[in-house]
This record gives C-alpha cells, sequence and structure tokens, in this order.
C-alpha cells in the first residue's frame, strides 16, 4: 500500500484518482505529478514500484503544500480576513440560525432561497386578492375575492 504524506491510497484505483484522496491534490494537480514522475495516468497504484512511490513523495513534499500545512494555511487566512474586517471576513463571523439547526457558522456565500420562497408566494396570494372594478367614468369599486 502507499503511503503520501501521510495518507493511505486505496489499492485498487487508477494513479490520477488515488492521489485526489491526500487533501489539496485534484485531478489536474494529480496528473502533473505523475507526469513529472513519469509514471503512467492510469497505472493502479497497487501497481507502482518504490521507485515511482518515491519520486511521487519527493515531488509532492518539494513543490505542493498539502494536508496539515494547507489547511493551516487556510484557517490563518480566513482569520486575516476577520482581523482585517472585510465582507468575507464579517460573513465568516456571523452566526447564522436555521429553524433545523439551533446554531451553524454561516459559509460564503449564502443561498437562502428556501426561506424567501413562502413569503413571496404569500404576498402574491394577498396581491391577487384585490380587484379593481370600473362601474362608471367616476364610481370605482375595489372587491376583494374572485370577480
Amino acid at each position: 500500500m502507499a503511503r503520501i504524506s501521510g495518507i493511505d491510497l486505496p489499492k485498487q484505483k487508477q494513479g490520477e484518482i488515488g492521489l485526489t484522496y491526500i487533501y489539496g491534490i485534484g485531478r489536474s494537480t494529480a496528473q502533473k505529478i505523475l507526469s513529472q514522475a513519469g509514471v503512467d495516468f492510469h497505472k493502479k497504484v497497487q501497481d507502482w514500484t518504490d521507485e515511482e512511490q518515491n519520486k511521487i513523495r519527493t515531488i509532492i513534499t518539494d513543490s505542493i503544500k498539502v494536508e496539515g500545512a494547507l489547511r493551516s494555511e487556510t484557517q490563518m487566512n480566513i482569520k486575516r480576513l476577520m482581523d482585517i474586517g472585510s465582507y468575507r471576513g464579517i460573513r465568516h463571523r456571523l452566526v447564522f440560525r436555521h429553524a433545523d439547526r439551533a446554531r451553524r457558522i454561516m459559509p460564503v456565500p449564502v443561498r437562502e432561497g428556501k426561506r424567501q420562497s413562502p413569503t413571496r408566494k404569500r404576498q402574491l396570494r394577498v396581491n391577487r386578492c384585490f380587484f379593481v372594478i370600473v362601474l362608471k367614468q367616476n364610481v370605482v369599486r375595489i372587491s376583494y375575492g374572485k370577480i
């Protein structure tokens, strides 16, 4: 079993997919790593030789920030945004109250369409019920309900 950056890669997966199990490595980065190491993308992880594993390991440790270092950098960036008081930082600081959950931190960006739609439908229903009927030139009657 290949162990890279503290993560056990799945044996049955292709190399390109197996590397994506490491936090911070996606498909395109995995392809770049494998091409630099000279390993076929479609070769399964269990078929990698020790040389290939070492090449991949050195490329990842030398050039890419992954796992714990990347997580801490992300957290530091969020903390920096909160400290300077930017819009994104303020959104990370806010607490979002939801009907189902007592409290949860509101991520950036927030979409609350589910809550707005019942109110909007209610407004439309109320507005639809008023009718203006012109009886004569100057006489106007406002009725409520269906005509």
